[in-house]
């Protein structure tokens, strides 16, 4: 008979990206059938009881960090980092018990993090278990907001992150480097609609450059901004779950076809209809738009978070896009996009993202 082994996965909901990262992972351990019994912890959940954030602050930590999304109050963001990390000092003691006390009761094989600023309390609590840090983001910035130094394995999606782990004193055999970020298994899965009857079905131009504006699952309000400024642009804004913004973008005036979305499932379906992607330099959306080969335009400024702002140099390495100081300058983008859209193409097409068909690999050999 087979032994199953028990793997904790470790997520929280600040963003998103996190639990749709577990997740996805979750799902192609299962399709590989491996003997493997995968639990997905909420971090949040299960540090309710100190209620450590709330307790300062009245607010979940998820929800400090998604409101900070929604209102685009995001300028400053690295001294709340800060703040976070003095929070997690405060109540170090009391989280590690916590943590220690649920492994005791649960007895992992293996725990993988998911999450950041919280790596160097649980590699403590655990007292022996293997630990693995799997980064859901480009790079650890700011320092230490992913790796710390400890006796631990590390997953990096990138060359940057890796270096980073060796600068850190990290051992090579403890250090994977992977192809990317991990993704949804649909966005692997061959679309075998027809594009132009497709276009044409929903009211687009079949052979009109076309872009897709998206800022995650709550939108943003400098999504109305990129369409006014892109009257004569063909493009597809999917709003999330702001019914309030899809309404602003619906009677907006336009001199070109355009397609608003609400919340929807089907992000690779958009992206195959799309010729480019507009939207934040985040790690999930710039490798949802890479993998399915759309050149992206981005911003970076004080108002990106830290944690990002090095996605945006990646895209400028590998000439998968531009990059804009601010989104004033979307309409001048769009035309340098335009201009040369064949060869950004073909640059994106050249990035091959399979982490997460990589890292059930990886999992597996730490647990032979």
């Amino acid at each position: 008979m087979t032994n199953i082994v028990k793997l904790d996965f470790i997520y929280f909901d600040a963003g998103g990206g996190h639990r749709a990262a577990a997740t996805a992972l979750k799902t192609v351990i299962e399709e590989q059938n491996r003997p493997w019994d995968i639990r997905l912890v909420n971090l949040q959940e299960l540090l309710h009881s100190l209620d450590i954030f709330r307790k300062i602050t009245g607010l979940r930590l998820e929800d400090i960090y998604n409101l900070m999304l929604a209102k685009g109050w995001t300028l400053g963001s690295a001294q709340g980092l800060k703040f976070i990390r003095g929070v997690i000092q405060i109540f170090h003691d009391p989280i590690v018990r916590l943590l220690e006390k649920y492994w005791v009761e649960t007895q992992p094989d293996l725990v993988i993090s998911l999450v950041p600023n919280f790596n160097g309390v649980i590699y403590e609590s655990l007292k022996g278990i293997p630990f693995v840090t799997i980064l859901t983001d480009f790079a650890d910035y700011p320092p230490h907001f992913w790796i710390e130094r400890q006796e631990q394995y590390l997953v990096c999606g990138t060359a940057k992150a890796v270096e980073q782990a060796r600068s850190l004193g990290h051992a090579d055999q403890r250090i994977f480097g992977t192809s990317g970020m991990i993704l949804r298994p649909n966005f692997y899965k061959p679309i075998l609609a027809d594009r132009a009857a497709e276009r044409r079905r929903l009211g687009l131009d079949p052979d009109r450059p076309t872009g897709l504006v998206l800022f995650g699952g709550q939108g943003s309000k400098v999504m109305f901004e990129i369409a006014d400024a892109l009257k004569d642009t063909q493009l597809i804004f999917i709003c999330g779950r702001n019914q309030a913004l899809a309404a602003k973008l619906e009677a907006l005036e336009r001199k070109a076809p355009r397609l608003v979305i609400g919340f929807t499932s089907e992000i690779p379906y958009y992206m195959y209809l799309s010729d480019f992607f507009i939207g934040k330099p985040g790690p999930g959306s710039i490798s949802e738009a890479v993998a399915m080969h759309l050149p992206v335009i981005v911003e970076r400024n004080a108002w990106t978070l830290p944690q990002e702002r090095y996605n945006a140099d990646w895209v400028l390495e590998k000439r998968a896009g531009v990059v804009l100081p601010n989104f004033r300058g979307i309409a001048e983008a769009v035309q340098q996009m335009l201009g040369s859209l064949d060869e950004y193409r073909a640059n994106v097409s050249k990035i091959e993202n399979r982490a997460v068909f990589e890292i059930p690999d990886i999992l597996a050999a730490l647990l032979t």
